[in-house]
């Protein structure tokens, strides 16, 4: 089901309600560039366990209004808007990748709402003291940040052209554009059917131009605007040391400056296998969490 929810500033965000409708409600908050789109054995996992699982565009993404130089504490605003329209009063969330510090900012500043959270291979605060930011990280990643930093105007040209190569890919084209990024790991997950979920779904995202995607930048390496040391309720984090689009320092760091954080650090994981291969683990934990 999809719906389109006002906030109280008067945006809009766009929404998609599936699996059970009367089941126990997760939020998601996907990756950067991505969108609502929803991969079928991720919904097909959360129906099997008796979860509503409902995802959105970030403001600027697809179909969702821009919220030009919001910060990450910003998205728990639109999660409030989000439950108050779809009427849910208690949610458990979880994120990977950019989406990552989103639920951080959830799991900090919603103590009333959520219970418990989950954040898969989240990017560390930028400039967080005893984080190498750039260790083991791709290319494609390393270079995008340091031109973001160098040249706004620069680095907005460039995610222009990156965004008409990533909607001119082809599934098969596209881990050629990602090459950087991607380990064994990952590699061996990225399957035709998620290759080509992964293209419909950055291009459902990108759809109207990169504000989304230079929102989340800003967001990402700027003040979060809440305090990782807030967080009081149950959060389950998972890293990979495979990971080459957000590296396992990032992990390591979040996982010391989490109170009471329960980590998983795997050796053979990277960033795809994360959803890909324990998405069931992510749920039932959560779940045990309600």
């Amino acid at each position: 089901m999809e719906h389109v929810v006002d906030t109280a500033n008067g945006r809009r965000l766009a929404v998609t309600d599936s699996g059970v409708p009367d089941g126990i409600p997760v939020i998601v908050h996907n990756g950067t560039p991505n969108s609502r789109l929803q991969y079928a054995p991720d919904v097909a996992n959360a129906r099997e366990r008796g979860i509503r699982f409902i995802t959105y565009d970030r403001p600027g993404y697809g179909e969702s209004s821009p919220n030009p130089g919001r910060t990450v504490a910003d998205c728990v605003e639109d999660v409030r808007a989000i439950c108050s329209a779809l009427n849910i009063d208690r949610v458990l969330t979880w994120g990977i990748s950019g989406g990552g510090p989103h639920v951080l900012a959830c799991a900090a500043l919603l103590g009333d709402l959520v219970p418990a959270a989950a954040s898969l291979a989240s990017v560390a605060p930028w400039g967080a003291d005893g984080l190498d930011y750039y260790a083991g990280m791709g290319e494609l990643n390393v270079e995008d940040i340091k031109l973001f930093f160098s040249d706004r105007v620069a680095s907005r040209a460039k995610a222009e052209k990156d965004r008409e190569e990533m909607l001119a890919a082809t599934p098969e084209q596209m881990l050629e554009v990602i090459n950087t990024l991607v380990s064994p790991a990952d590699a061996a997950v990225f399957t035709p059917q998620f290759a080509e979920f992964f293209v419909q779904s950055v291009a459902a995202g990108l759809a109207p131009g990169t504000e989304g995607w230079y929102e989340d930048d800003v967001a990402h390496l700027g003040p979060w605007g809440f305090e990782l040391r807030a967080i009081s309720m149950p959060v389950l984090l998972m890293h990979g040391k495979q990971d080459r689009f957000v590296p396992v320092g990032h992990g390591e760091w979040l996982a010391a400056h989490i109170p009471g954080v329960e980590a998983r650090i795997t050796e053979d994981d990277g960033h795809l296998t994360l959803t890909k291969l324990h998405l069931g683990e992510v749920h039932d934990w959560l779940l045990q969490h309600w």
